[in-house]
């Protein structure tokens, strides 16, 4: 990781130019022509995709895929947010990857090859905390199971975020995106209480979210009425919102940064994305 200090204007960045090439060069991608997105809507991976003759395991046996998917991991912990959705859904497969799965990870290069120069950039004063959290109804094709995708921002640029499988299926879209808020919560909290060790006074957190439902949900206690199959565990942003630790509110999907690490966005949405949670070229 190569971190560049400006003191004239106070700021901060995190990059990955290096390594990401030295990654690409490792299995000759290095004249491959890059791509804008870090996915495609091409590919609809599953598990039917796995080798099924003779010459598809030879072939599999021959490409460094975990290898390549641990190298992609640590860019994505360390700088690229972006690639978040796409790992997580080409790590699904790996012990037993196919010819379309290895396509997903080299596009995943191709799009940070184009991008080498993206940096995290930190300055300024402001330290208010922002979280944004979304959901992908049912986007996993083998279970049908849901992704939590979430980001949270200190002064504009991100300093966590995640992309995961939902532990449990959700029967609704309304229930996928309040087990997302719950799980975004957790972090705020976590969050908060690391900015209080570190002596830094901040607003009362917001966590913003495009599901209208999922809100009305979390403020009213007699909704639940009608969603009784959701498990006790995820009415714990409730008590949140009751003691004021937390406020849950409406943002529209076109601005949701939290869309990235959920699904397949396009160019301009990805490009705001990156802008909205501090990821600069």
């Amino acid at each position: 990781m190569r971190i560049t200090r400006d003191r004239k204007n106070h700021k901060l960045t995190l990059s990955q130019n290096e390594y990401i090439q030295l990654v690409v060069k490792r299995i000759n991608m290095h004249n491959e022509k890059p791509v804008s997105t870090p996915f495609s809507s091409q590919f609809k991976l599953s598990k039917e995709m796995f080798p099924k003759t003779q010459e598809d395991m030879d072939y599999i046996s021959t490409v460094p895929y975990a290898s390549v998917v641990g190298n992609l991991t640590y860019a994505m912990v360390c700088t690229r947010p972006n690639i978040a959705h796409t790992l997580g859904v080409v790590s699904r497969y790996m012990n037993n990857p196919g010819k379309e799965h290895w396509m997903a990870v080299k596009w995943i290069l191709r799009s940070l090859k184009g991008t080498t120069n993206q940096a995290l950039c930190f300055g300024g004063s402001n330290i208010s905390l922002q979280g944004y959290v979304d959901t992908d109804m049912a986007g996993d094709k083998d279970n049908r199971r849901s992704t939590t995708g979430y980001v949270f921002t200190i002064g504009g640029t991100t300093n966590s975020w995640v992309s995961k499988i939902q532990s449990v299926v959700a029967l609704s879209t309304t229930e996928a995106e309040y087990v997302a808020a719950k799980k975004a919560s957790k972090e705020m909290i976590w969050l908060q209480m690391f900015m209080g060790e570190l002596h830094k006074e901040h607003d009362m957190s917001t966590l913003d979210s495009d599901s209208q439902s999922a809100i009305h949900l979390s403020n009213n206690s007699a909704f639940h009425s009608r969603t009784k199959h959701v498990d006790l565990k995820y009415h714990f942003i409730q008590s949140m919102l009751e003691d004021g630790e937390l406020k849950l509110i409406k943002i529209h999907t076109s601005q949701n940064p939290a869309d990235m690490p959920t699904k397949v966005v396009t160019k301009e949405k990805l490009r705001i994305c990156s802008v909205s949670i501090g990821l600069q070229v």
